[in-house]
């Protein structure tokens, strides 16, 4: 990486801000793989270099969480366990004590101590990321529990 500048771009509504940062890769065919991999998810070089490079940064600052797709989009997720968000989900609210929710997410997700630790390392440096992916979760759920009860009302005529 070499260069770094910040353009401002003016549309009639509103004026864009981004970094801009020169790449030169060393290996002809890593750029060739970045090519084919933002042309296979219908993405700009740009978009997808940007979306590999924070996810490895976020990856190198917390080695248990990795990524992967699913029907809700790209989510963090634990080496050979659930999504953050899943463990997150478990150990905060409810009505377990405090002190005894990491423990009790273990054993309720049957994940070691140490995953459940690292779910709570990533939540406290994304913890708006996360909080909103359960917002959307707990959306979802309402709207089909709502779903199935109109259902099971028209069942009842």
């Amino acid at each position: 990486m070499n260069q770094e500048r910040t353009p401002e771009t003016t549309t009639s509504d509103y004026t864009v801000v981004m970094s801009v940062v020169s790449i030169r890769f060393s290996d002809e065919p890593l750029h060739g793989r970045l090519k084919d991999q933002a042309r296979r998810r219908r993405t700009s070089v740009s978009s997808m270099a940007e979306r590999l490079i924070d996810e490895g940064l976020r990856t190198e600052a917390h080695p248990s969480v990795v990524f992967r797709d699913g029907p809700a989009g790209r989510r963090p997720v634990l080496i050979g366990g659930p999504e953050v968000a899943d463990v997150i989900g478990a150990i905060v609210g409810g009505d377990v004590p405090v002190d005894q929710r990491r423990q009790r997410a273990s054993e309720v997700m049957n994940i070691p101590l140490t995953l459940v630790d690292a779910a709570l390392a990533y939540y406290a440096e994304f913890t708006d990321e996360v909080d909103a992916w359960l917002a959307d979760r707990a959306e979802a759920a309402e709207q089909a529990e709502a779903a199935w009860r109109r259902r099971q009302d028209l069942l009842a005529r």
